[in-house]
């Protein structure tokens, strides 16, 4: 089973380089924006959200729309929806092909409800389940930028639960995650070298870099003052980590490897390095039920309240059609996040290759 849903994504992300898809095989879905973060990069848990989809709207969501191949859940903080388990079993029990669900965490629920929850998922038969743990610094860096003391430690003791974890159930990936801001820029060796402390084995791999950017529908922010001045020492800082990375032959070390690569010439140059696939690969879907491109393009398309939860009603409606034809002129929003750039990657392998053979 695990084999052909393999061979079912490697397909579709093969058959998205010469065309577009008639459905999205990526679903990036805000299942909530409670959250107990204070971020300064980010707004989301300011919101105090009400009237957010219920886990039955959810489960007919997923029954209508049951050809995603792979889910991200996230937030807000993920887990602090209580029936999270039952809505990653809606789409695995809906989408047949479902071969990944991913969901960061800012690690400040419960430890031990969080790993169990996680353990659950493990055991819904989903070939791969990746959770990114939050890390933006080392211990008062992170607790100041994440605005909650204490939150540093948790996170470390989560991630050495992961790993534990990871021994009984080999379908598990987890790395940090580490956006670089104007806060921390030029901090991540010394974030490395914390950690390392904690946990003596931990590599360059165990990091996934991003870059904080402006988003009105998603982080909820509109001005720039999280944003990196200087784009040479930041486009450094990133080029370091990458050529302090491993070799691996596991496909989403290889994606991310890639997507590493081009930021680097989107923090120097602000310049994207591949065509986006937003409506075609992929679609953003807030807690409300709202449909938009993109996290990072604040242009509503259509709410799945409104049209049954049937997500092909607003996939082939005029303001979807709309979206593609400015996509294809290239006023879409500049941006280079893993939320939208793994799945251009995977469309446009072309461009991963000469991306490759430049570094």
């Amino acid at each position: 089973m695990e084999v052909a849903k393999t061979l079912g994504i490697a397909a579709t992300g093969l058959q998205s380089n010469f065309g577009r898809l008639s459905k999205p095989y990526k679903l990036n879905f805000a299942i909530t924006f409670w959250c107990q973060s204070r971020c300064v990069m980010c707004n989301i848990w300011d919101i105090k959200p009400k009237g957010e989809l219920s886990l039955d709207e959810i489960k007919e969501f997923a029954a209508k729309n049951s050809y995603f191949k792979w889910v991200q859940l996230t937030g807000g903080e993920p887990f602090l929806r209580s029936d999270i388990v039952e809505v990653a079993r809606a789409f695995k029990e809906t989408s047949k092909g479902l071969y990944m669900l991913t969901m960061p965490t800012n690690s400040l629920c419960n430890l031990d409800m969080e790993i169990k929850k996680i353990t659950e998922m493990l055991e819904l038969g989903i070939p791969k389940i990746a959770i990114t743990v939050s890390l933006d610094g080392f211990r008062e860096l992170h607790d100041s930028i994440r605005g909650i003391p204490g939150n540093y430690d948790r996170a470390i003791a989560l991630f050495k639960r992961l790993r534990e974890l990871k021994k009984t159930h080999p379908n598990l990936f987890f790395v940090f995650g580490y956006t670089i801001i104007k806060q921390n820029q030029g901090q991540f060796q010394k974030t490395f070298e914390s950690v390392k402390m904690e946990i003596p084995d931990i590599t360059y791999n165990d990091f996934h870099i991003n870059l904080g950017q402006m988003s009105e529908n998603y982080y909820h922010t509109t001005d720039g003052g999280i944003l990196v001045d200087n784009r040479n020492s930041l486009s450094d800082e990133i080029a370091s980590v990458v050529s302090k990375r491993k070799r691996d032959l596991n496909p989403i070390q290889i994606i991310e490897d890639t997507f590493l690569k081009g930021l680097v010439n989107y923090a120097k140059t602000g310049k994207v390095p591949m065509r986006s696939r937003s409506l075609d690969a992929s679609l953003y879907l807030d807690s409300w039920g709202n449909v938009y491109p993109s996290i990072m393009w604040n242009k509503r398309i259509g709410n799945i309240r409104e049209v049954g939860y049937d997500l092909g009603k607003i996939w082939k409606g005029k303001e979807a059609e709309e979206a593609r034809r400015e996509i294809r002129e290239g006023r879409e929003p500049v941006h280079w996040t893993s939320c939208e750039a793994y799945q251009t990657i995977i469309g446009n392998m072309a461009s991963f290759v000469t991306i490759g053979s430049k570094h």
